[in-house]
């Protein structure tokens, strides 16, 4: 692989998107959220009134998913989808859409596009297990489920919207078991990836870590 990829997975609310975001800005590298291809496919579906547990309808809408990043913004069928996208319910919906493997693999080529000149920083669930398995550095990002709940919780307060500690906790948990249980591309750390813990860890702390790795796996100083 010639172009330098970072590859950052781990669970849902791990806290990748930020990282990713950081770490693309300190090295002026692309940035791909797969998560989102995910959340657009089954909001695509959703609103075609396609069923998600329709493998191959949804695998179809996922090969030709009208979707566009435009500088930090997400557009679906010439929609601004942005906020829509990252509502916990389109989350859930992601989760269930990226079980199926038909959708998996229809978006794969599409996943492995966004390795451009100068570097990527791609995050998801399985980056470094299965997109892009020869990226120089891996990093496998999680933190507790309270953690991670917690967080989570605060960002949705924050947006204006309605939360629950206790159901976001319960929530974490349920689609930790779906990605880690999957029959494909199952949530697991790459036999080369730095496993990081972020419970106790600030933004910035992981970022450094992050890029510690790479410029190791670079040999640079």
């Amino acid at each position: 692989m010639t172009i330098p990829v970072i590859a950052i997975d781990g669970p849902s609310a791990s806290g990748k998107g930020t990282i990713a975001e950081k770490v693309a800005e300190k090295l002026g590298f692309n940035v791909l959220d797969s998560g989102a291809l995910y959340r657009l496919t089954a909001l695509h579906a959703i609103r075609l009134g396609v069923r998600l547990t329709d493998e191959i309808s949804v695998a179809s809408l996922a090969a030709t998913l009208p979707a566009e990043f435009r500088t930090g913004e997400v557009w679906l069928a010439g929609e601004n989808v942005t906020r829509a996208i990252r509502t916990e319910d389109a989350g859930e919906a992601a989760s269930k859409v990226a079980a199926l493997p038909a959708v998996r693999k229809a978006l794969l080529a599409r996943q492995r596009a966004y390795a451009e000149a100068p570097g990527l920083v791609a995050d998801g669930r399985d980056m470094g297990t299965v997109v892009f398995p020869e990226a120089q550095t891996k990093v496998f990002l999680t933190a507790s489920p309270e953690a991670r709940a917690e967080r989570r919780y605060k960002q949705l307060i924050e947006k204006g919207n309605s939360a629950n500690l206790a159901a976001l906790v319960q929530d974490m948990r349920a689609r930790d078991e779906r990605d880690t249980q999957r029959a494909v591309a199952p949530l697991k750390p790459a036999p080369d990836a730095l496993v990081l813990d972020s419970t106790q860890l600030n933004i910035d702390q992981v970022v450094e870590a992050v890029l510690k790795s790479y410029r190791t796996s670079q040999n640079l100083k």
